[in-house]
């Protein structure tokens, strides 16, 4: 009975050891570059961001867009970890980041270029990539500008830098809006503000009345679904984290000043395009040619003035992300990769 006894404690012994030992091998094995999701304060505000990735690796900074935040990342962040370091901050305004009301905050892209950097130099990012897309471009282009040294390359997608990107139905009632935010009817008969004022019964609205369309759940939908080539493989959890962040009390005025605010860059395409001229950083262009807000005509221009880009029209739209990420993350990889030698540390 007593060998009986301690037979089976070594058993059970052997048994503990084993499976301790497989937890701590299961838990070993867990990845290092997993996304960590944190917080810094800039001026007084929280400032929320994902980061993965070996911080020796090459870095890249990604820029959202509109309505999104880095969510819009969350998987890119997931498939490029093991090789880059990638760092996605929230603007305020926007995901979980601070959202001061716009008396309490100057929402202009000139100021949300400010934190971006105060962010960059917070979180102490030295040289890195820029993502660009979206809202994401003007505020990247002037930190590009502002500091040529840090960029070692740009990733463009769907940011525009040209008139030609602007030059479009959708764009007509937001430059009357510029010139004149009581503006009635101002570009709203093309075809595409059209159907807008159909769907309210109306046959003039204000400008600003037809631009709050734009934060209703019919409208963020449209933007991730359409273009695509199979709404199936667009996931409804994106437009059901954005909307409820644009429901918030006092966001749409938030968002009707950044359209306002959109106005300041148009002005400041020549000094962008100067930069690439003078810098030619390298530049991997991955497209959603379908988006008709920033059509791929707003794409091609950039070859005018870089004398190499690494150039790909998408067959998705506006969040090409969403139907083609991995295309997009091979594309990183292979860009990158040749030009910076990526999964070597930094010297």
């Amino acid at each position: 009975m007593k060998t009986q006894t301690i037979s089976i404690t070594k058993a059970l012994l052997i048994s503990l050891i084993f499976n301790l030992g497989f937890a701590t091998t299961s838990f070993a094995a867990q990845p290092l570059n997993a996304v960590s999701y944190k917080t810094v304060t800039i001026d007084g505000l929280d400032i929320f961001y994902r980061e993965a990735g070996n911080p020796k690796h090459p870095t890249i900074l990604l820029l959202h867009g509109f309505p999104t935040s880095s969510h819009m990342f969350r998987d890119l962040i997931t498939a490029l970890s093991d090789r880059f370091h990638l760092v996605a901050p929230d603007y305020p305004g926007y995901g979980y980041s601070s959202m001061p009301t716009v008396n309490q905050f100057d929402y202009s892209f000139d100021n949300l270029a400010n934190v971006v950097e105060k962010f960059i130099d917070q979180v102490g990012l030295k040289k890195y990539s820029l993502y660009l897309m979206d809202y994401g471009a003007p505020i990247g282009f002037r930190i590009a500008t502002k500091h040529p040294e840090r960029i070692e390359s740009l990733i463009i997608q769907n940011g525009n830098a040209y008139v030609e990107g602007i030059d479009n139905n959708f764009w007509e009632p937001i430059k009357a809006y510029w010139k004149d935010r009581s503006a009635v009817n101002q570009g709203l008969d093309n075809n595409w503000w059209k159907n807008v004022k159909d769907a309210y019964k109306k046959t003039s609205m204000t400008n600003e009345e037809a631009l709050r369309f734009l934060f209703t759940l019919g409208a963020t939908k449209w933007q991730y679904t359409n273009g695509v080539r199979n709404v199936e493989n667009i996931n409804p959890d994106t437009w059901n984290h954005v909307q409820p962040l644009l429901d918030r009390k006092g966001n749409q005025e938030i968002q009707l000043q950044l359209f306002y605010s959109y106005g300041s860059n148009p002005p400041l395409y020549p000094k962008w395009q100067a930069y690439l001229r003078k810098y030619q950083p390298p530049t991997l262009i991955v497209w959603g040619k379908n988006d008709e807000i920033f059509p791929a005509e707003g794409a091609h221009p950039y070859k005018r003035d870089l004398k190499k880009v690494d150039f790909h029209l998408l067959d998705t739209g506006h969040f090409a992300l969403e139907e083609d990420g991995e295309v997009i993350a091979e594309h990183i990889r292979r860009f990158i990769g040749e030009a910076k030698g990526a999964g070597v540390e930094k010297q």
